[in-house]
């Protein structure tokens, strides 16, 4: 019998404030550093998406985000260097001062308009962020297509 596959879940959130968006740049983590992501995490298991959405806002920018403000945009199916299933979820009310808790993995906690990001925010990011308009997405990113010959 086969082990059942298992793939690692997380959860990236789209802080709105009118048409700007809070974008963190990555430091020191090993992976995409100096380039622009979100506020995101893994599932801890045992948690709803949202839940992980509100406990990740807390603890990267110390800001308190009750469940009814967290609406889910989209999900993505990755395959870069391993298989991912993320969870992207959009907040504009948030109660407290946005703060860079993780000084040890962010560099910067900016705020920018979403018709002029940064050239280096990373691609599966901008990716969501373009489909974030277009309602509730989902969208297989980083997979080669099959292509059959006659």
């Amino acid at each position: 019998m086969s082990q059942r596959f298992l793939a690692p879940l997380a959860v990236h959130v789209f802080l709105r404030k009118e048409n700007d968006i809070l974008l963190l740049r990555r430091f020191h983590t090993g992976y995409e550093d100096g380039n622009y992501s979100v506020i995101a995490g893994h599932l801890d298991g045992n948690e709803t998406v949202i839940a992980a959405a509100i406990r990740e806002a807390k603890e990267e920018a110390n800001i308190q985000i009750r469940p009814e403000n967290v609406r889910v945009v989209g999900m993505m199916h990755r395959n870069e260097n391993d298989e991912r299933i993320d969870f992207f979820v959009e907040v504009r009310h948030w109660e407290g001062e946005l703060v860079n808790v993780e000084t040890n993995k962010c560099d910067e906690l900016a705020w920018y308009p979403l018709d002029n990001l940064p050239f280096n925010v990373i691609p599966y990011i901008r990716k969501a962020l373009d489909l974030m308009g277009s309602g509730c997405f989902f969208e297989s990113y980083g997979w080669l297509q099959k292509t059959t010959g006659n």
